[in-house]
């Protein structure tokens, strides 16, 4: 059946769209991090929106699962088949084309395969801002972050990615095309469903094309990297940030001064202020005059209070760009140290100085010898408290940070997604009748559990 399946694949697609060769498959059959290698039966590469729907359908017809990929930059294994060699990887990089930006309306329309940091450059090259900011933004596509419903380091400002989409087209797991690719700030006709397709990580449909709000791209930035002595500091020193620049604030940035010497470490990238225990990268933009002058304010406002103990602010594009490296880099620094356990979790932003002392409790007590890497986005309450394991197993980290994430009422995903990575410890922590929408949901859309099966939710669970 396989072979009858991949020989209409190819008549479909081409030999440009079908990729069989297991050498050449690799690149599909696991995750950024190396936690989930799998096997395909084979990548499809529809050139466009007919042909996903078309392999949609033949793959159903067949009983065969597609799993949705993208850039595959995720960190949580949601966009890899699994080991059985009877799934097909449905890659969206021939899907490229950028559409159309409007400088008026503010809009942009991408194909799902866009590469992020393309459609960044098209709405600059216009004078507008798409304010999605991530590490991988060079490599993550648009269809990806709208599956994933992607956060980084803009959303204090403008919101998760949710917040920006305006229109979605979206293949259905029977093949049929949604086509919702409106431009309307404005819509309040029936349901709106494109909702229900943003984060739920190719689960429910394949995004084939979306339009994106713009908005006006700023005339002038300020970036500083400020030492505090704890994280209430830290959070003293947003609130006086907000009281002084408003909505000007684009990111605000927690770093752990231990996270900042694995940069330095495996990186050589030294930060230019006195060492300390805790670090804010603040940026700061806007299109009136006067920005930088305001900025200074109320950063030397913060020294005097004691909200801070030292700073330093960017005098130039380069030195900004400098001080995000030390941010940028400590993930790969985290990953050159050794194995860790990933955590990307929320709590309500006035509880954080709490949980990190109680979750650093927890851990020296159950599990000794881990050492944290903590660092996130302290103005929208995300932390990504990673932990680095010495003879300890996964799981017993899992529980520990996330009994303390429940207690905290929070959230252990906060912005990357649930995958394969977090489906049993979702499962574990949200109620019965959470689970019973989201399964009701999925299987109202998707009956056979045929598109991206494993990933939010398990397939046993499901039965």
């Amino acid at each position: 059946m396989s072979s009858e399946l991949l020989s209409k694949l190819l008549d479909l697609l081409g030999p440009n769209g079908l990729v069989t060769e297991a050498s050449d498959l690799e690149g599909y059959s696991i995750d950024w991090r190396h936690l989930f290698p799998g096997k395909p039966l084979a990548v499809v590469r529809p050139a466009n929106t007919a042909e996903v729907a078309g392999v949609v359908k033949l793959c159903r017809a067949y009983g065969t699962a597609v799993v949705p990929q993208g850039g595959n930059t995720g960190m949580a294994g949601g966009a890899v088949p699994d080991a059985s060699g009877t799934q097909v990887v449905l890659s969206l990089s021939r899907m490229t084309a950028l559409r159309e930006v409007d400088p008026v309306g503010m809009t942009l329309e991408a194909e799902a395969g866009c590469v992020l940091k393309t459609a960044q450059d098209a709405a600059a090259a216009v004078g507008r801002l798409l304010p999605i900011s991530l590490a991988a933004e060079g490599s993550a596509t648009v269809g990806g972050v709208i599956a994933t419903n992607a956060g980084g380091v803009n959303v204090l400002r403008y919101g998760m990615v949710r917040a920006l989409v305006l229109g979605l087209e979206v293949v259905l797991p029977d093949g049929s095309i949604a086509d919702g690719l409106r431009r309307l700030r404005k819509d309040n006709a029936g349901y709106d469903w494109k909702q229900l397709f943003i984060g739920s990580e190719g689960t429910l449909g394949i995004v084939t094309a979306a339009v994106l709000r713009l908005l006006p791209q700023p005339k002038s930035s300020v970036t500083a990297l400020m030492s505090v002595p704890d994280p209430k500091a830290a959070l003293d020193l947003l609130a006086c940030a907000q009281d002084e620049l408003g909505d000007t604030i684009s990111a605000f940035e927690l770093m752990a001064g231990s996270s900042l010497k694995l940069v330095e470490k495996h990186f050589g990238l030294r930060r230019p202020i006195a060492d300390g225990d805790w670090f804010v990268l603040i940026e700061a933009a806007s299109s009136l005059s006067g920005l930088r002058e305001a900025a200074e304010a109320a950063l030397g406002n913060a020294l005097e209070q004691g909200f801070a103990l030292d700073g330093t602010v960017a005098e130039s594009g380069r030195q900004a760009a400098d001080l995000w490296q030390l941010r940028e880099r400590i993930t790969e620094s985290e990953a050159k140290e050794g194995k860790s356990v990933k955590h990307d979790v929320s709590v309500p932003i006035p509880l954080i100085p709490q949980f990190l002392v109680e979750a650093g409790i927890a851990l020296e007590r159950d599990a000794p010898g881990t050492r944290v890497n903590c660092f996130g986005h302290l103005g929208d309450g995300n932390l990504h408290y990673n932990v680095l394991i010495d003879g300890h197993a996964s799981d017993e980290i899992n529980r520990i940070v996330h009994d303390v994430v429940d207690r905290f009422g929070g959230s252990i995903s906060a912005e990357h997604g649930i995958g394969q990575y977090r489906v049993a410890e979702l499962e574990k922590r949200r109620s019965a009748p959470e689970l019973a929408i989201a399964r009701r949901i999925k299987t109202a859309l998707d009956p056979e559990d045929l598109l991206n099966p494993g990933k939010v939710l398990s397939r046993a669970e499901r039965a």
